[in-house]
């Protein structure tokens, strides 16, 4: 312990690699109760607020410790940022010699024979599928990992990318005649051979889930794991505890079969027929549903009148293929592949067909061109514990958002945890002076019809107070698109609304500009660091509830009724706390910002549970006054009387 006060301190090893480096007892305090979970093999459980410094925190003693070491974060984004930029100084700081690695899953990953086949020029489907290979191709040629994000002149999105990628479903392993100059073979290697391996949360559970397949995700035992952004932890776990069939996977199976006949199995016509029936077939699936991406009750809508001629027919298709295939096995091994292949999608479908199937949601969710069917487990509670017990390993869970009214139960009970230790570290940023929370009087209820106009009115003054440099945070798409439309045709400032381009260029582009305002949803409200002059506002339009119409919570509501509990109070409240946490702590991220937090939904006044979300915020202060938010941005001296309206923010 008296190692870690050392390097912690004013004059430790951070401060000789970290220009103005100051001392942070939250992050002493930290790294000390990790460093004893480390030593006893305990689950720590900690929320540290944003500015405690908790990377350093954990990496710290977790490279000291000289144990084998997993941490798994909530993105890939901040997986690298935590290897390329974290990592390093560290161990410049500790003049650590550790072998450390960087493993991603193996989409991210260019896949040489796959990259091969593409070569022959009847695979091209378009010209920008054609540019993007181009330029992937030019890339191959010198790339040393291997890893498919370094090419950045193609969208993150391209469809290229899953032409020169694999998936578990159509890897061929060990049997893989380019198997020794496998990229992920190499990266996997790599990561068994290092004292620290960064991954991130869907690879983590992935691998738990075909642990017992042979080639699947693997992610190297070790005897530490730190997960970061641990709050995203209970729905990535039931995802992948669930089951789940795509027609991008149909498709992408079946023209991998007809590869196979084209190339192998030139003499099995039929082949080729049933290759072209199941692509067609999944393609027309996707059409039994709304034109416009959604999410849906798949317990309802499978068996909703007429809809059974259109599983049918999938159904029927997937069985011709099987059929066929079945009397190519044995040819080639690719061919005895691709029947395991059918032989698990025929089985996957068969278990999203049990519709009297309890403790599970059944749901889909469509894009524009696919729709996945997904069985998910309503509890992980079980398998959870299990895996806690049987590895016998030292754990944190850290992340900026994990307790609720002070409290961690809502987190543990998700996940079956019942002997831990936990910590609460407050944020070292002084939000009563650099921030304020506004909860604007006399705004509509979130269902009024005058909730549109009101935002624009509020969002229009604010922009104006900050220059731009505002957040605009939505809990759903339509009402962002809406008021993004309405602004663009009333304001000059530079507006980039979500889902136009690609979240990282979206960032850049904002950032180029010295007046932008950004509207988005989703993926915007964590994991988004914008510090100084450059975010001066976060507006959020409402309370971000599940939305009541989402399968996953419909069943979980249904679940918890059923035990006799309240679903409000015991899931849906819990779960927008986080979220709303998460948002508001776009808003500070330095001790130099300076900045309004906005919230558009009068519940968290008028409503009794409306206190344990202002509990759940950084104490700022506090106005109903839209003015004297404004006057904040601007330095007015009007803000000297902020004090006051803490008191009747709580009692309006």
């Amino acid at each position: 312990m008296s190692e870690l006060k050392t390097i912690f301190s004013e004059n430790g090893a951070l401060s000789s690699v970290i220009s103005g480096y100051q001392p942070r007892q939250a992050q002493l305090n930290l790294a000390q109760a990790f460093a004893n979970a480390i030593d006893k093999k305990e689950l720590l459980i900690a929320e540290a607020g944003t500015g405690t410094g908790k990377t350093f925190a954990y990496l710290i003693p977790a490279l000291l410790s000289e144990r084998k070491v997993i941490i798994s974060t909530g993105t890939k984004n901040l997986q690298e940022q935590l290897y390329h930029r974290d990592l390093p100084v560290v161990k410049r700081a500790l003049v650590s010699k550790a072998k450390t690695a960087l493993l991603k899953g193996r989409s991210n990953y260019l896949c040489i024979l796959r990259h091969k086949q593409q070569q022959s020029p009847h695979m091209l489907a378009d010209k920008s599928v054609e540019q993007d290979l181009k330029q992937i191709a030019r890339w191959a040629v010198a790339t040393q990992s291997g890893d498919i994000g370094e090419v950045t002149s193609i969208p993150e999105d391209s469809r290229a990318i899953p032409l020169v990628t694999s998936t578990i479903d159509n890897c061929l392993g060990k049997e893989c005649p380019d198997y020794s100059d496998c990229y992920l073979v190499k990266a996997r290697k790599n990561a068994a051979e290092a004292d620290l391996v960064v991954i991130n949360h869907h690879l983590y559970f992935a691998d738990m889930a075909v642990k017992d397949t042979g080639f699947g995700e693997i992610v190297p035992d070790s005897e530490v794991v730190v997960f970061d952004e641990a709050h995203q932890i209970p729905d990535i776990a039931c995802e992948y505890f669930g089951q789940r069939l795509s027609t991008r996977q149909l498709v992408e199976l079946g023209k991998d079969i007809e590869t196979e006949y084209r190339t192998e199995l030139k003499d099995m016509r039929q082949l080729g027929k049933a290759a072209e029936k199941l692509q067609t077939s999944a393609k027309h699936f996707r059409l039994a549903f709304a034109i416009d991406p959604e999410k849906g009750n798949w317990r309802e809508k499978g068996q909703s009148p007429g809809f059974d001629k259109h599983l049918d027919d999938l159904k029927q298709a997937i069985e011709f293929c099987y059929e066929v295939i079945k009397l190519a096995v044995g040819r080639t091994k690719n061919a005895d592949h691709l029947f395991d292949r059918l032989v698990i999608a025929r089985g996957t479908l068969d278990k999203l067909m049990q519709w009297q199937k309890s403790d599970v949601s059944l749901w889909y969710e469509t894009t524009p061109r696919h729709v996945s069917l997904n069985l998910t487990p309503l509890s992980i509670a079980d398998k959870f514990s299990n895996l806690r017990t049987e590895k016998r390993q030292s754990w944190l869970m850290t992340s900026a958002t994990l307790a609720v009214d002070e409290k961690f139960d809502h987190f543990t009970e998700l996940l079956g945890l019942k002997t831990y230790e936990s910590m609460l570290l407050e944020s070292p940023f002084d939000y009563q002076n650099q921030s304020m929370l506004c909860i604007p009087r006399y705004f509509p209820e979130p269902h009024d019809r005058n909730v549109l106009a009101e935002l624009k009115k509020t969002a229009m003054a604010l922009i104006k107070a900050s220059q731009g440099r505002c957040f605009f945070l939505f809990t759903s798409y339509r009402m962002m698109n809406l008021l993004a439309k309405s602004l663009k045709s009333s304001i000059d400032n530079p507006i980039f609304v979500q889902g136009e381009v690609p979240k990282r260029k979206l960032l850049e582009m904002y950032l180029a500009e010295s007046n932008p305002v950004l509207l988005a949803t989703g993926s915007f409200w964590e994991g988004v660091d914008v510090r100084g002059d450059a975010l001066k506002c976060v507006i959020i339009d409402k309370l971000p509830f599940a939305a009541p119409d989402d399968p996953l919570t419909q069943a979980r509501i249904e679940n918890c009724r059923r035990y006799g509990q309240d679903p409000f109070n015991k899931i849906q409240i819990p779960q927008a706390v986080i979220t709303l946490k998460q948002g508001a702590g776009r808003l500070i991220r330095d001790v130099n910002d300076k900045g309004i937090l906005v919230i558009c939904d009068p519940r968290l006044v008028s409503r009794g549970y409306g206190e344990t979300f202002l509990q759940s915020l950084p104490n700022m202060k506090r106005t109903r006054d839209l003015e004297q938010a404004c006057a904040f941005l601007a330095d007015s001296p009007s803000n000297k009387t902020q004090d006051i309206t803490k008191t009747e923010s709580a009692t309006e």
